[in-house]
């Protein structure tokens, strides 16, 4: 059960400054005081009482590889993670349960001044800039799970890129949840400096129990003057998890935030990427897509706020729904008065198998007469047309379901890097497997 005596341990354990056991504090009376969500998916099964809020890894930290505990070791290797940092990664970061095991950068990329660490030891290292931006961009009293998140926060990254540093190799986190009746909850902060760019990476798993499980993890992005940001993420959580993530950023003059991101696995997910367009002419790609097989329920989507002049957003949905799982495609696009000459273009896409639900639910709150907000929204079946001309060239059903399922998702797989769009592609295959008949 959560409550004060379990707060102040954590902060103990970890040795944490006073503001940040005052916030998490504050952060518990205000989960408690504010009531669960009652218009997204139905969330009744998630018992709190029942959850373990904090689990450490029996593995302390480290920067070598070999120094990582066999078990913890091979569930990596499994999953890639020291493979993809030799070949294509400027630094790389594996968190186990509740706290971080292994934390790395590239020689290169610490000498231009870029700060890559778990979020702990950032705190311990770099307190003042952790206190300036932290909860600065996703306050504590957002939502009942941003609060929960914020009372008991552990583990995750800290990224700083100083001034026109140009990281030109990805940036990768992996979040490993492998206990029964747990909760993870990591705290991503980035901050892009002004001229500079970076690409982050993140990817999440876990086995599958039957007792439920719990993401709630907070990710805050800070986006400077002409600076450029894309996040994408990969996350495939097992059917007892409930992924209720929060990601925004605040994006100042001529910034750019891109967010790529593919949701499956959780049997709940409510995921909404946002993006604040504070500066003039500062822009938004949300690029994302959603799969709901059997027993799975995705509320996906992502949020703009556009406040200053000249500014863009795209969100681009698309969504697969087979064996009765439900998919939603849940937006806003909110451009308040004073954003003049804005622009916002909405276009969801969603495949429907029998026996399955796709839901579009976009919001668009317009205040300023100078703008311009577009939505298109679809959806449809593979038809029979399409399936007999793929047998028609050799394949069998089952394949050529697979292939058409392939191109569906195509403009998502194409923006991520080449190891997980493989990981992706071998995913939704995975899922599409016996989906004939």
């Amino acid at each position: 059960m959560i409550n004060e005596k379990i707060i102040r341990e954590i902060s103990v354990s970890k040795k944490e400054p006073s503001w940040m056991l005052k916030k998490r504090l504050k952060a518990l009376k205000i989960f408690n005081k504010l009531k669960m969500p009652d218009w997204g998916p139905e969330l009744s099964k998630l018992k709190f009482d029942e959850l373990t809020y904090f689990v450490k890894p029996g593995a302390k930290q480290t920067r070598s590889w070999n120094e990582v505990p066999k078990d913890i070791k091979e569930t990596f290797e499994k999953l890639g993670i020291p493979e993809a940092e030799r070949k294509a990664l400027a630094g790389v970061g594996a968190q186990y349960e509740s706290e971080t095991v292994y934390h790395n950068l590239k020689k290169e990329w610490e000498e231009k001044g870029v700060i890559f660490l778990d979020m702990d030891e950032a705190l311990r290292k770099h307190p003042s800039l952790v206190k300036k931006y932290f909860s600065k961009c996703v306050p504590i009293t957002d939502h009942k799970f941003a609060a929960l998140h914020f009372a008991v926060w552990s583990g995750g990254t800290f990224l700083y890129i100083p001034k026109n540093v140009k990281v030109n190799m990805p940036l990768q986190a992996y979040f490993r949840m492998n206990s029964p009746a747990m909760g993870q909850f990591e705290h991503t902060l980035i901050i892009v400096d002004e001229g500079a760019e970076v690409h982050y990476l993140e990817g999440c798993s876990a086995p599958q129990y039957t007792e439920n499980n719990i993401h709630a993890g907070c990710v805050e992005v800070f986006v400077s003057k002409n600076s450029r940001m894309r996040y994408s993420s990969v996350e495939n959580w097992s059917r007892n998890t409930y992924n209720l993530n929060t990601k925004r950023a605040i994006v100042e003059d001529n910034g750019l935030i891109e967010w790529v991101g593919g949701n499956l696995g959780s049997g709940v997910t409510m995921l909404y990427p946002c993006s604040v367009l504070k500066g003039k002419n500062s822009k938004s790609d949300y690029l994302g897509i959603a799969f709901a097989g059997k027993g799975q329920n995705q509320d996906t989507g992502g949020k703009v706020i556009h406040i200053g002049e000249n500014t863009r957003s795209t969100l681009i949905s698309k969504s697969i729904s087979k064996d009765g799982g439900i998919s939603t495609y849940r937006g806003l696009v909110k451009i308040l008065p004073g954003a003049k000459n804005a622009r916002s273009s909405i276009n969801c896409n969603a495949l429907l198998f029998e026996d399955s639900v796709s839901k579009t639910k976009p919001l668009m709150r317009v205040n300023e007469k100078t703008a311009s907000v577009s939505h298109e929204a679809s959806v449809g079946k593979i038809s029979d047309n399409q399936i007999y001309y793929m047998m028609s060239r050799g394949l069998n059903e089952e394949q050529a379901t697979q292939l058409i399922v392939s191109g569906f998702i195509a403009p998502i797989v194409k923006e991520l890097p080449i190891e997980y769009a493989l990981e992706f592609n071998r995913l939704i295959q995975l899922e599409m497997e016996n989906s004939i008949g």
